[in-house]
């Protein structure tokens, strides 16, 4: 699901042209909840574990509560991925990965059944994973969002797509 940040319009809200007002967002909003939410109920219940347990050690706790932060730390970088268009181009951002394209570089944007995430076919003959938009939680707004950044790649690159 896409999400907005400020001074970003949320995907699918289409300007004059029909096309999504640039600046925007794509990211697995849902997906990104449950993981952060996740995350934070681990480093909760391991940190009152750890003030709550009269027998640990002062050594004890702060493994509990550093495995909590460890934990909220993977999930916070598993809810990390999101892909930034704007008028020059785009900006994916995967797990531990940051790559700025052109939109001339984006020949295609391909979401095909069973597809984890995007994949965006590039103009040095490579493919780049985009996982920003995954249609695990949110399938529809998944579609829906890979079909609005296929839209901007066709208007504002090369023009040619495929499914």
């Amino acid at each position: 699901m896409s999400s907005s940040t400020p001074g970003r319009e949320p995907a699918g809200r289409p300007g004059p042209d029909g096309l999504p007002a640039l600046p925007v967002t794509f990211r697995p909003t849902r997906t990104r909840v449950i993981l952060l939410s996740a995350g934070v109920a681990v480093l909760a219940t391991l940190t009152i574990l750890a003030v709550v347990l009269p027998s640990l050690s002062p050594a004890e706790r702060s493994s509990f509560v550093f495995t909590g932060l460890l934990g909220l730390g993977v999930m916070a970088l598993l809810s990390r991925p999101r892909i930034d268009a704007d008028e020059e181009g785009i900006t994916v951002v995967n797990l531990t990965a940051r790559r700025r394209l052109s939109w001339a570089e984006v020949l295609r944007v391909n979401l095909r059944p069973g597809d984890p995430w995007v994949h965006l076919d590039l103009a040095d003959g490579t493919h780049l994973p985009a996982m920003g938009i995954q249609p695990g939680v949110a399938r529809d707004k998944a579609i829906a969002d890979a079909r609005a950044l296929r839209a901007l790649a066709d208007h504002h690159g090369s023009g040619r797509t495929a499914d």
